[in-house]
C-alpha cells in the first residue's frame, strides 16, 4: 500500500471560535436544527444500524492513515450507515415479496451475498466520497484506494471502483453531504462562546473530540445503556427499541450531551452554566423548527 507524505493535519489551535457574525450563526444553527428534525423523523421505523465498533474503528483508522480531517471520518461513517440501511431495507423488501408469492428465483439471497462480498469496497468508496466533499483539503486518489484494497487481498479495477462510488451515490440519490454530530458540536460551541463560558471553546473542543470518538466507537453499548436507563428496565422490548431509534439519530441531543460532559470534565463550576445554555438553545431550536416558514 502506498504511503502518501503526511501533510500537516489541522491542529486545535487552527480552530477559531467567535469569529463569525451572530446573524450567520443563527441562520446556520436554524438550518442544522431543521436537518436534525428531518433526520429524526426519517429514522422512524428504520431497520438496523451499521455504526458498529469494528466498522467505525476501521473508518477512523483508515482516515488517519490517509491523513484526512476528523470531519471526513464522521461523514464517511454517516454515508456508509445510510447506504447500508438502504441496501438492507431493499433486501428485506424483496425477500418479503418473494417468500410471500413463492414465485421465481429468490434474488434477495444473491443481493445479500453480493452486499457481503463488496462491503469493504463500499466502505472505502464512502471514505473516498467523503474526502471529495472536503476537496479543499485532500482527495483520495483511485490509485491509493486500489493499492490499499490490494494490500488487504481485494483485487479491483478502476472501473469497479468508479462503479462502486456510483452505486453509493445512486442509492442515496446523490445526497451525501450529510450532517454529522461533529458539525453540531462545533456550532453549539460557537453559541456557547458568545455566552461567555468559563472554559474557552477551544479547550472544550479538544475534550469534545475525544468524547465524540468514544461515543461513536461504542455507539451501540452507549445507546443501549441509555435506553435501559430511560425505561428503567434491563430488557427493553422490540417496540421500545424501535421507538428509541429517533434518539440515536438526534445529533443535536448528542452534541449537547458531549459538550455538557466535556464541560464537567474541564470545570465542574462551568457545567451548570453550560447545561442551562444548551437547554435554552435546544428549546429555542424546537420552537424555531415548529414556527419557521421553512419547516
Amino acid at each position: 500500500m502506498d504511503r502518501p507524505v503526511r501533510p500537516r493535519l489541522a491542529s486545535l489551535s487552527d480552530f477559531q471560535f467567535g469569529a463569525v457574525a451572530t446573524e450567520t450563526i443563527e441562520d446556520a444553527l436554524l438550518h442544522l436544527a431543521q436537518q436534525n428534525e428531518q433526520a429524526v423523523q426519517e429514522a422512524a421505523g428504520r431497520m438496523g444500524s451499521f455504526r458498529e465498533t469494528r466498522i467505525v474503528e476501521f473508518v477512523f483508522l483508515l482516515s488517519e492513515q490517509w491523513c484526512l480531517e476528523k470531519s471526513v471520518s464522521y461523514q464517511a461513517v454517516e454515508i456508509l450507515e445510510r447506504f447500508m440501511v438502504k441496501q438492507a431495507e431493499n433486501i428485506c423488501r424483496q425477500a418479503t415479496i418473494q417468500l410471500r408469492e413463492k414465485t421465481g428465483p429468490q434474488n434477495w439471497r444473491a443481493l445479500k451475498e453480493r452486499l457481503f462480498n463488496k462491503f469493504i469496497l463500499r466502505l472505502v468508496s464512502c471514505v473516498q466520497l467523503a474526502s471529495k466533499l472536503s476537496f479543499h483539503y485532500k482527495i483520495i486518489s483511485n490509485v491509493t484506494v486500489l493499492n490499499f484494497l490490494q494490500a488487504l487481498g481485494y483485487l479491483h479495477t478502476k472501473e469497479e471502483l468508479l462503479e462502486s462510488e456510483l452505486d453509493v451515490l445512486k442509492s442515496l440519490n446523490f445526497q451525501i453531504n450529510l450532517p454529522t454530530p461533529l458539525a453540531y458540536v462545533e456550532m453549539l460551541l460557537e453559541v456557547l462562546g458568545y455566552n461567555g463560558c468559563l472554559v474557552p471553546a477551544t479547550q472544550l473542543y479538544a475534550t469534545c473530540l475525544t468524547l465524540l470518538d468514544l461515543v461513536y466507537l461504542l455507539h451501540e453499548p452507549v445507546y443501549e445503556s441509555l435506553l435501559r436507563a430511560s425505561i428503567e428496565n434491563s430488557t427493553p422490548s422490540q417496540l421500545q427499541g424501535e421507538k428509541f431509534i429517533s434518539v440515536k439519530e438526534d445529533f443535536m441531543l448528542l452534541a449537547v450531551g458531549i459538550i455538557a460532559a466535556s464541560a464537567f470534565i474541564q470545570n465542574h463550576e462551568c457545567w451548570s452554566q453550560v447545561c442551562t445554555t444548551e437547554q435554552d438553545q435546544h428549546g429555542q431550536n424546537s420552537f424555531n423548527r415548529k414556527h419557521s416558514p421553512l419547516s
